[in-house]
Parts: structure tokens; sequence; C-alpha cells
């Protein structure tokens, strides 16, 4: 089963990083679903949550703000000037 590479970090700590099979995030345009595969992008951010589905079946949540969203060969990197774990 194909995985994605995933980091959630903030201007000043990375909030988690591992395995995922789904992330699922709020852009300026709208909210947008990552699996394993996508296309490389690269998208704003807007005030929102931020869900990763881990490999492990376990889901973790960050609400993030003012960044941007990274994808590229099955790794994704989103950086929020402010984010923190729910």
């Amino acid at each position: 089963m194909a995985v994605l590479a995933v980091s959630v970090v903030s201007a000043d700590q990375e909030l988690w990083s591992g395995e995922a099979t789904q992330l699922i995030a709020r852009t300026t345009e709208g909210e947008i679903g990552i699996l394993p595969g996508h296309e490389p992008l690269l998208a704003i951010l807007a005030k929102g949550e931020v869900r990763v589905s881990t490999a492990d079946g376990q889901t973790v949540t960050a609400i993030a703000d003012n960044g941007f969203l990274s994808v590229e060969n099955n790794t994704v990197t989103v950086v929020a000037s402010t984010a923190e774990l729910v």
C-alpha cells in the first residue's frame, strides 16, 4: 500500500511527521484531499483544520493559518505561521 510522508510544521516547531494514507486541508481555493500518487501541488492555506489519516489508522488534527501546502513525490509538507494540534 502506498503512503504519504507528511510533515506539519509551524514557525517555531514541528507538530507532527510520519506516514499517512490521506491528508485533508483547507486552502484559499477550498478544501483539498491528498492521496498517494497526487500530482505536484503548491497551495496557500486558509485558516482551518489539517486532518491526517495516519498509516496506523489514527487521525491527527491541527488548526493551521497563514502558510502553504506542498505536494511532490508522495511527500506532503504543511508549513503554517501558526498551528497547533487539537
